[in-house]
């Protein structure tokens, strides 16, 4: 009974409770606004919810974000290695696949020939890699030169080789028309000058 009574009160004591100050009970409320909206109203459930479980585990445990070179025992807190499995890009293939899973397939099942978009923007992409890679760009730009291939990628898409110290724009709209001169892209910055100010930050 003793140890679960000083297993207990050393939880108690790692919490915020013991020490919660202003700044934590703000984000405490504001994580319940989240959690209202989310489950009350349905404002971006999936966003809302794990935002607002985060906000109330970091406020509440501290420690939970723990490096493990900072723990005692070399044990860092749970989200500092799901942070790992961030840094892993493990955590954000699961997140999309969950995503897609929950995603309504009934307009699909209904209409299956728009299965055919999806395709095609998967194809578009593909062709654009290996298009970019035949004009003779590296793997890197093609790969970013690729995005536009997507069904919902970029309008245009700038990329640069240190080697050849030039850049490069590619572009894609709706609507094509034949350039009939030669065309130089370039960067224009615009600068404008403030006049000096002290500001006292303490």
């Amino acid at each position: 009974m003793e140890y679960i009574s000083n297993t207990l009160g050393n939880l108690v004591d790692q919490t915020a409770f013991m020490n919660l100050t202003f700044g934590n009970l703000i984000m405490i409320a504001v994580a319940c606004v989240f959690l209202y909206l989310a489950i009350h109203h349905g404002f971006e459930p999936l966003l809302l919810v794990p935002i607002a479980f985060g906000m109330l585990l970091v406020n509440i445990y501290p420690d939970i974000m723990l490096h493990a070179e900072d723990a005692a025992n070399g044990t860092g807190g749970l989200l500092y290695y799901f942070y790992q499995l961030d840094e892993w890009s493990i955590l954000p293939s699961l997140i999309f696949l969950g995503v897609g899973a929950m995603t309504d397939f009934g307009p699909l099942i209904a209409n299956p020939k728009s299965f055919l978009l999806g395709a095609a923007a998967q194809f578009g992409i593909f062709a654009a890699y290996l298009g970019a890679m035949a004009l003779g760009f590296s793997d890197k730009a093609a790969a970013a030169i690729s995005i536009i291939g997507g069904a919902d990628g970029p309008t245009v898409i700038m990329t640069g080789e240190k080697s050849q110290g030039r850049l490069y724009a590619a572009c894609s709209a709706l609507h094509f028309e034949p350039v009939r001169d030669d065309v130089e892209w370039c960067t224009m910055f615009s600068i404008k000058n403030f006049d000096e100010t002290t500001i006292n930050l303490i």
